[in-house]
């Protein structure tokens, strides 16, 4: 295109030719009538869908599915007009890019699969306070993926006798909780078996079961060993604040259904205070017998 006038200028005042000299571009001298395409609309309309998408592996998987197609529309676009190869190779390299991170995302999330009783454990515990899959998959680590099974009538824990080096979590089945021969409570799937005594010792400390779990049905249950997860915690905080939450909330609960559970002397069994529940009555009518008796101060006499 060559111009036929002397001097021209853009709407800035900006020099555009001279007499004589070739338009390396065409000049824009007002506003098409037609929009763009609906492959070009479309296209700006997944890209804002695929910036909504949120955070762990779903939300990436939600994101780049939509930006690939996103920017595979813009491709289509682009390459409907002959003068446009720049954009056409952005776009098109841009979807080459989403669509590998779409395929990497699902390698990855197809890695981090478990087995029936696990994934159960995973949606029922951990997935409700926003435990991502890779940090369950280093909770299972800890504990090598492996389910135990209890049969009907054998005993988890016996009182005096088991000692406290493991965390375990039910599965399926449920346990009986007596003390003395007497019943406590029951423990049911997806509650800890043992989260009084883990909490009541402190790392360095070793301790005894002071009640006797047994099973009523055939369980499965998961455990993970004190030296491990101790390990796990100093190496993620975050994982350890996890546990003390799940912990502390379960034994809430376990003393909750303890306000109706007592024994033959009228005393309230607690499994935070073991010792009181055991302690001989003996010294309980001694310590009774050693407190002075208070006498009731004789009124004052008022003058007449």
């Amino acid at each position: 295109m060559f111009a036929t006038m002397d001097q021209s200028t853009d709407f800035t005042g900006n020099n555009l030719s001279f007499k004589g000299v070739a338009l390396e571009y065409p000049v824009c001298l007002e506003w098409r009538e037609h929009p763009e395409g609906s492959m070009f609309h479309l296209a700006n309309i997944l890209l804002v869908l695929g910036f909504m998408g949120g955070s762990g592996f779903y939300g990436l998987l939600y994101m780049f599915c939509f930006l690939s197609l996103g920017f595979f529309c813009y491709s289509i676009w682009a390459w409907s007009d002959l003068c446009t190869t720049d954009s056409f190779s952005w776009t098109f390299g841009l979807f080459v890019i989403c669509l590998a991170q779409v395929i990497h995302v699902s390698y990855r999330l197809r890695s981090v699969t478990f087995d029936t009783d696990l994934q159960n454990l995973y949606d029922r515990m951990f997935k409700k306070i926003g435990v991502s899959l890779t940090q369950f998959r280093k909770i299972v680590a800890c504990c090598d993926g492996d389910i135990h099974t209890i049969e009907k009538g054998y005993c988890f824990a016996m009182e005096g006798k088991t000692s406290i080096d493991k965390l375990s979590v039910l599965l399926s089945g449920r346990i009986r909780v007596t003390v003395n021969g007497e019943f406590l409570h029951y423990i049911y799937p997806f509650q800890f078996l043992d989260s009084p005594e883990w909490d009541s010792l402190k790392p360095s400390e070793e301790g005894f079961f002071q009640v006797t779990l047994r099973a009523d049905n055939r369980c499965r249950y998961v455990a993970w060993r004190r030296k491990k997860m101790y390990l796990l915690f100093a190496q993620h905080r975050y994982i350890a604040k996890i546990f003390a939450l799940l912990v502390r909330n379960d034994i809430a609960e376990k003393l909750f259904s303890l306000n109706k559970a007592f024994d033959s002397r009228g005393f309230r069994y607690d499994l935070r205070l073991p010792s009181f529940c055991h302690q001989p009555e003996p010294e309980i009518e001694n310590t009774l017998e050693s407190q002075p008796e208070h006498k009731d101060p004789k009124p004052a006499e008022r003058d007449s």
